[in-house]
């Protein structure tokens, strides 16, 4: 994959949202569509105003947020192209996804992800709705592969998950999020569909690029394997949190020292003034 470019967007494309409020965005469909296989993108997780201005600050292509939190990432007013990933058990039927996709395209996603059945992808799709599927390891689906591993380690498992590329492809899906395939693999599969594949531990062999932003900002106390931290954000919080105790300590201590508050933190009165408040409370 030496020849493909990562890019840095200077131009932003002016489009529309599904709630008709004109914008701009980092990428389009047509963008990802037309440099498949020629350009690598970057995705990252964000789930929280802060954390979308990091990524655009950063120079990330693409966010990805938890469905339930689309408004809150948008409300940054950053220009990432955004995909609204629908949780499992949260929406349970076809309806209940459909009107939660159209919340959230009204909110200002460009893309909705499910890991839900093909006739799911296919009836966001027949709405002209963006579709990522999730294919290779899906966590949450993780009994049927016998626990937590790589899918596709054997020649025939990797040509089933191949068909099952292309049975997303075929119900209209248009992006796929690729977990924990072997990168070989990856990259074959990746040459050979018309998705737009977002690797998440499946090497370099994808479109995107992804990892969780606790994981690349060395947030997690147990990331996976194919996770590499580029910060040492969790260290920070060890600190915060034992500076935010010790702080504490000293406040209780210092109210049972009798040294706070102190006389910088209280306000005062003149003698005069307060002589004359100890005249009215004598006569009173």
């Amino acid at each position: 994959m030496a020849d493909l470019i990562y890019v840095e967007n200077n131009t932003l494309k002016r489009v529309y949202t599904w709630s008709a409020k004109p914008t701009t965005r980092t990428l389009t469909i047509a963008d990802l569509q037309a440099n498949k296989g020629q350009k690598k993108w970057t995705q990252i997780t964000a789930n929280t105003p802060e954390e979308a201005i990091a990524a655009d600050q950063a120079g990330l292509d693409m966010i990805i947020c938890n469905s339930v939190n689309t408004g809150l990432v948008r409300s940054a007013d950053t220009p990432q192209f955004l995909t609204a990933s629908i949780g499992l058990p949260d929406f349970a039927t076809e309806s209940d996804i459909l009107r939660e996709a159209f919340r959230c395209l009204a909110l200002g996603a460009d893309a909705i992800m499910t890991a839900r059945s093909m006739q799911i992808v296919s009836a966001l799709a027949k709405e002209d709705i963006p579709v990522m599927g999730h294919l290779g390891l899906v966590p949450r689906k993780s009994t049927w592969r016998g626990g937590l591993r790589a899918v596709g380690k054997t020649g025939m498992e990797a040509y089933e998950l191949f068909q099952d590329f292309k049975r997303l492809e075929d119900a209209g899906g248009v992006l796929v999020e690729a977990e924990v395939i072997p990168g070989r693999i990856m990259k074959e599969i990746s040459q050979r569909t018309g998705l737009i594949t977002v690797s998440l531990g499946s090497g370099n062999g994808g479109d995107v690029d992804y990892l969780f932003m606790e994981d690349a900002c060395g947030d997690s106390e147990n990331p996976p394997r194919h996770a590499r931290a580029f910060g040492n954000l969790m260290t920070l919080r060890k600190q915060l949190a034992d500076e935010r105790i010790k702080a504490l300590i000293a406040f209780r201590k210092a109210i049972e020292e009798g040294n706070f508050p102190g006389e910088d933190e209280t306000a005062g009165i003149s003698d005069d003034e307060f002589s004359d408040f100890l005249d009215l409370m004598n006569k009173s």
